[in-house]
């Protein structure tokens, strides 16, 4: 993780040296904070919310709308994003919280085809098919300084600064009680149930949470982009953000959707530059995974370092009984 750390802060300098673009160390930082927001609610918690695009799609549109006709400001744009995401997962969460399984999954599928078609139908509001347009990126107000965030370089370093303290409150979170009950109803609904635990109030504080993360993530998403619109809101986003997490083991370790994100952008990337159909090929690559690796990337690496220990080991005790 190191590593990738290291690579991340210095991606804007050697992502053109190998051909990739600068934009695309900023796509990953931003889709890092959904993915692991939403791995606080799919991996951790066990609730699978197949709409949670809708959630980075409102706090894009907040953001937008917010530096639209409210004021220009980036701090309280991104806290638009992040209430306005907050509020609608609040009121999803309240009403779906007391389903689990199938039932639970179909009804954020219905929720995110809601907002969705709203933001597809209401012109008026969020520009229909052509969304919003024009969105300034407002400059970074410190107090004694301000910093132009119209470049490229600064709004990734932003994102990078907004990712890390997303790593820390979710780590926390995750490592806390409260993510000790959600793996535990992850494990058993009932039995955490008949332990005392309100389940009900906790799936809905987990969705309202991850939501606000998803907000978070579409607000910086809409000032990257400069624009807002409904795609951000498809069912399809909402699908590339299971696979990333599944693929990089987002059931299995607090650090899989990081390379399940790497793991997305560099293959669109290096697989869209030999060929059109791209897409199919990622598709087969998460098929493959799904079936014979499900612990996905984050499991794999986990595995073969268990193993190089394991033979470490072997190879030490041989060299003891040999003296």
């Amino acid at each position: 993780m190191a590593l990738a750390g290291l690579l991340l802060l210095t991606a804007p300098w050697w992502l053109p040296a190998i051909g990739l673009y600068q934009y695309l160390g900023t796509e990953i930082a931003i889709w890092l904070i959904f993915a692991l927001g939403f791995n606080l609610l799919f991996g951790y918690a066990g609730l699978h919310s197949f709409g949670h695009g809708a959630y980075l799609g409102i706090g894009a549109y907040a953001f937008g709308l917010w530096q639209q006709n409210v004021a220009v400001g980036l701090w309280s744009g991104l806290a638009a994003a992040v209430l306005a995401a907050g509020i609608a997962g609040a009121i999803v969460g309240a009403l779906i919280s007391h389903r689990r399984g199938i039932y639970y999954a179909l009804m954020t599928i219905a929720f995110g085809q809601v907002f969705w078609f709203s933001a597809m139908k209401l012109h008026s509001i969020t520009g229909g098919e052509d969304g919003l347009l024009g969105i300034p990126r407002p400059p970074l107000e410190l107090g004694f300084a301000a910093i132009d965030m119209r470049s490229n370089v600064a709004l990734f370093y932003l994102a990078v600064g907004l990712l890390v303290v997303a790593l820390v409150v979710l780590r926390r979170l995750a490592n806390s009680p409260f993510g000790r009950v959600l793996q535990a109803i992850r494990q058993n609904e009932t039995r955490a149930r008949f332990a005392g635990y309100e389940v009900w109030r906790f799936k809905w504080a987990v969705f309202v949470i991850s939501a606000m993360f998803a907000g978070l993530a579409g607000g910086l998403f809409s000032m990257a982009q400069q624009s807002a619109y409904p795609d951000v809101m498809s069912l399809h986003q909402s699908g590339l953000i299971v696979m990333m997490v599944l693929v990089g083991g987002g059931l299995v370790s607090f650090w899989g959707p990081v390379f399940g994100v790497i793991f997305y952008f560099v293959a669109r990337d290096v697989l869209g530059g030999l060929t059109e159909t791209w897409l199919l090929w990622y598709g087969l690559m998460f098929m493959a995974m799904v079936m014979l690796r499900p612990e996905g990337v984050a499991g794999m690496l986990h595995l073969a370092t268990h193993r190089l220990a394991s033979l470490r080991g072997g190879t030490h005790l041989a060299a003891e009984k040999a003296s």
